[in-house]
């Protein structure tokens, strides 16, 4: 409470300073449904709408107010539809922004729309990949790489709060052994690939949806330089929705011919194009269910458990398609599959795959 009256104390000062942005007095804030970190969310009654975003002081870059607002003015710049930021504050981590409205691409995706918007998608995800080193260092921000050790610690995650914690399995040195060998060849194949721009959490949550313009981009603050398919990946093999193998395999292959063009990359066959992909997609979705745990078990942010199952299913089905990867499906199947299933958010069938569209895509 004391924190959002200071939210709003600041915002009355910062409004004094933009005459072209009206307000109804009292300033009033409405508080919004947050992400999966620390930031809360709020809507101001201004004209036009604005957003206020609060996060925990010293809490890291990711959550520093004025890094954020740095990184959304030069991506904006490079032609990355990000807010506009109207104002920042390091010392309280308090953040003023433009307000891209509710509509989520999740909000708005079916079989009619999946391909108009995916391409949208996939044209933004284009231009921020092609943003080069140089463009944000002349800015005061330099990216951290996807490196080893953070792809390590992602999947770590799994190990730790799906595995241990979650269905309480105790591992053994082997199984600790297995799940290296596992995780060392998904590190492999993200470092082989070309490193760009990678925003982190590129989904349909973090797309919205605005009428007549470019879809905007949100919760980009996490952001690195690392492989070239992670973007890519979570966005056509969204945690949120599944769409047949067959529509996501066209995305992919229009979207690598277009990334060779644009000279993102050297030419290459699409067994590795779908290989960096499938493998990229596997580092992601084995993290993610470590990441989902600890959301549930440990901010109490249940909402999460619902997508577990289509996480879950991502991982194997994928993971069989790999030699590489045999150990550790058969050990998913054999020792974890048993106590996946006696968990509340546990579903066998994949009932809700949506159809194919019509159309081409991106």
């Amino acid at each position: 409470m004391k924190q959002s009256l200071q939210l709003q104390a600041w915002i009355v000062e910062q409004l004094k300073l933009h005459e072209n942005i009206k307000v109804d007095q009292p300033v009033s804030l409405t508080v919004l449904n947050g992400d999966a970190g620390f930031r809360q969310y709020f809507r101001v009654n201004t004209r036009p709408s604005l957003l206020a975003v609060s996060a925990p002081v010293d809490s890291g870059k990711s959550e520093d107010a004025c890094y954020f607002a740095k990184l959304s003015d030069i991506l904006r710049k490079e032609g990355v539809p990000t807010p506009q930021i109207i104002a920042c504050d390091n010392a309280q981590n308090f953040l003023l922004i433009e307000d891209f409205g509710d509509e989520s691409f999740l909000s708005m995706l079916d079989a009619d729309s999946v391909d108009l918007l995916y391409s949208e998608a996939s044209m933004v995800l284009l231009r921020m990949q092609q943003i080069q080193p140089e463009a944000l260092s002349s800015a005061g921000i330099d990216l951290p790489l996807y490196s080893q050790e953070l792809l390590r610690d992602e999947l770590e995650l799994f190990t730790e709060w799906f595995v241990e914690v979650m269905l309480g399995k105790v591992l053994s040195n082997s199984e600790r052994k297995l799940l290296d060998d596992a995780f060392s060849f998904l590190e492999s194949q993200a470092q082989a690939q070309p490193q760009v721009l990678v925003h982190r959490d590129y989904h349909s949550r973090n797309i919205i949806y605005r009428e007549g313009e470019a879809p905007g981009v949100i919760d980009f603050q996490d952001a690195v330089w690392g492989p070239i398919t992670y973007d890519l990946v979570s966005l056509l093999r969204d945690c949120y929705v599944e769409w047949p193998a067959a529509q996501v395999q066209r995305w992919l292959r229009s979207y690598g011919n277009l990334a060779i063009e644009l000279g993102l990359m050297d030419a290459i066959d699409e067994d590795k194009w779908q290989r960096w992909f499938d493998t990229m997609g596997l580092q992601r979705h084995i993290k993610v269910l470590g990441v989902f745990a600890r959301l549930a078990l440990r901010d109490n942010k249940s909402a999460y458990l619902k997508d577990l199952a289509l996480t879950w299913r991502y991982v194997i089905s994928i993971a069989r398609q790999y030699p590489q990867m045999q150990p550790f499906v058969i050990w998913c199947e054999s020792d974890l599959l048993p106590l996946v299933e006696q968990q509340s958010w546990y579903r066998p069938a994949s009932s809700n795959v949506m159809p194919c569209g019509a159309g081409e895509t991106a």
